[in-house]
């Protein structure tokens, strides 16, 4: 028990230590995307610090499988080279059981990565998005779906729009039972509208059975209510545009992703990125432990027989394979070619059977 506390803690250190290292170097390399990207902007350096505060966590969450990897291959080269392994296999004990310390704390990393870091991370990725688009573009435009259906901001010089729509069809380009409030700059309400088809087009939304109610008049805006067959209405917002918004899943909290998935649904989005998403981060621990397998099957052998760089390289060049395969699938899954489930837990599953067979074979021959 004190053996594998000692590694617990040993490995633990390690890789608190590189988490350091890659969160230094993260920000260091995300300032200068970030200055770059918002050049010009001319915001400060207090501005440009705080999105890259915000950025950062996401990024670290992306590579977290690296950093576990590279934190077991140094733990066990660590071990080789002042012949810890070897006086703990003299003493009875085989290198599987030295794994369980490492293969505990990845675990206990994994999970409080997705229960806890997740939603910090998408907070943190939604306030950043908020921010960067203020600067870059003034903010104008805002995209939410709430049990209430889908509800859309976009403004110009001329004001502010405030639009709802029960539902939408999936590819974004048309919106159902709609409601607009237009904003005069600087004012109140001036205008209501309501149709039963929205339909985004190059620069404006198309509108069907329209009927119109002006609120900037003293009088009953009833009576001077309109019946207008078709109207259009000019929009700063675009397809590519809704869409996106709609397609990061990782700006959800992981405890809010199945009633977002139900929400974007009823919108008449589809939620399959979404549904793949939530599948894989909770298969994410056992892909931690998988990498954390494979990089000790290569590195949990004594320096005496040399070519310990050429061990650590395909441990890192498989590691990566396994990881890209793994985006490879997702993506897969995303576009609907492969179910979410199959999509999230085979990768992680056939990596920690590879992992198992690699050490099965390095241990026992």
């Amino acid at each position: 028990m004190k053996l594998d506390l000692y590694f617990a803690r040993r490995y633990l250190r390690l890789f608190l230590g590189l988490l350091i290292v890659f969160l230094a170097m993260s920000m260091l390399i995300d300032m200068v995307e970030q200055n770059r990207r918002l050049s010009a902007a001319n915001i400060g350096f207090g501005q440009l610090l705080e999105l890259v505060l915000l950025n950062t966590p996401k990024g670290i969450y992306q590579i977290l499988p690296l950093i576990l990897m590279l934190s077991t291959v140094a733990l066990f080269l660590g071990l080789a080279r002042s012949s810890e392994l070897v006086v703990v296999r003299a003493a009875g004990r085989s290198g599987l059981r030295v794994l369980v310390a490492p293969v505990i704390v990845a675990s206990g990393i994994g999970i409080v990565a997705v229960a806890l870091v997740n939603p910090i991370v998408a907070g943190t990725s939604k306030r950043h998005a908020l921010l960067f688009e203020s600067y870059r573009s003034g903010g104008r435009d805002v995209i939410s779906v709430s049990a209430e259906g889908l509800w859309l901001r976009q403004g110009g010089d001329d004001g502010q729009m405030v639009i709802r729509a029960a539902r939408a069809n999936p590819q974004a380009t048309e919106l159902y039972d709609v409601t607009m409030i237009g904003y005069a700059p600087g004012g109140g309400p001036d205008l209501r509208l309501e149709a039963k088809v929205a339909e985004l087009t190059s620069g404006a939304w198309v509108l069907r059975d329209v009927m119109s109610w002006p609120l900037d008049q003293d009088f009953n805006p009833e009576a001077q209510r309109q019946a207008i067959e078709q109207l259009e209405v000019p929009s700063t917002l675009t397809q590519e545009r809704i869409r996106d918004t709609f397609g990061d899943p990782s700006a959800i909290p992981i405890w809010e992703l199945p009633r977002y998935i139900e929400q974007l649904e009823q919108a008449g989005f589809s939620a399959r990125r979404h549904a793949v998403w939530f599948q894989m981060e909770l298969a994410q621990p056992v892909f931690l432990v998988a990498m954390v397998l494979i990089a000790a099957a290569f590195t949990m052998r004594h320096v005496r027989f040399g070519k310990t760089g050429v061990s650590v390289l395909a441990a890192v060049m498989l590691g990566f394979a396994l990881y890209y395969i793994r985006n490879f699938v997702q993506i897969l899954g995303d576009n609907g070619q492969v179910p979410a489930a199959l999509a999230a837990w085979a990768p992680p599953l056939a990596s920690l059977m590879l992992a198992l067979g690699l050490l099965l074979h390095m241990e026992d021959g």
